[in-house]
């Protein structure tokens, strides 16, 4: 194995450390549906998570919490601690399509329609939140907050002078 194949594999090993994973297989629910609430929770602190999801009143909403308590659990086994308020957050949560069940029903003049019974496959990934970047949402906020901030510092320097 060449020298940069081994540095990557290594680094891949590092970070996997530190992250736990928990996937959902073959849930029957169509991609869509489970992806409207899934970004509800992508990139937010677990415990914010598990309320988010708790409340929500869509159907896979109470599967993705379970599943979210099994990626919890699995990260508590891996680090050997308990999760705190605001130490491990939703790095990734990946909802792919899973295999779907074709079904006819009956139309008229005869014909049948095919009705696509869709499932989906969900992966989560927690990390630590001390390994978390932050967005480019959180970025813009941050920048905007600091020329203000310096906007506003000038002026009532200004003002004394």
């Amino acid at each position: 194995m060449g020298v940069r194949k081994r540095l990557a594999a290594e680094k891949r090993k590092e970070t996997l450390k530190t992250t736990a994973i928990a996937r959902n297989v073959q849930a029957p629910t169509s991609p869509r549906k489970a992806r409207v609430v899934s970004d509800l929770i992508r990139g937010v602190e677990v415990m914010k998570a598990m309320n988010i999801l708790h409340y929500n009143a869509k159907a896979p909403a109470k599967r993705l919490e379970k599943l979210l308590q099994s990626a919890i659990t699995n990260w508590e086994i891996k680090s050997g601690e308990k999760i705190d308020e605001g130490s491990v957050y939703v790095k990734t949560i990946a909802v792919d399509s899973g295999r779907m069940l074709k079904r006819l029903r009956p139309a008229p003049q005869g014909r049948g329609n095919r009705i696509r019974k869709r499932s989906n496959h969900v992966t989560i990934i927690l990390d630590n939140m001390t390994n978390r970047k932050p967005s480019k949402k959180e970025v813009g906020i941050a920048n905007r907050l600091a020329k203000t901030t310096a906007a506003k510092t000038k002026a009532s320097a200004a003002e004394t002078k």
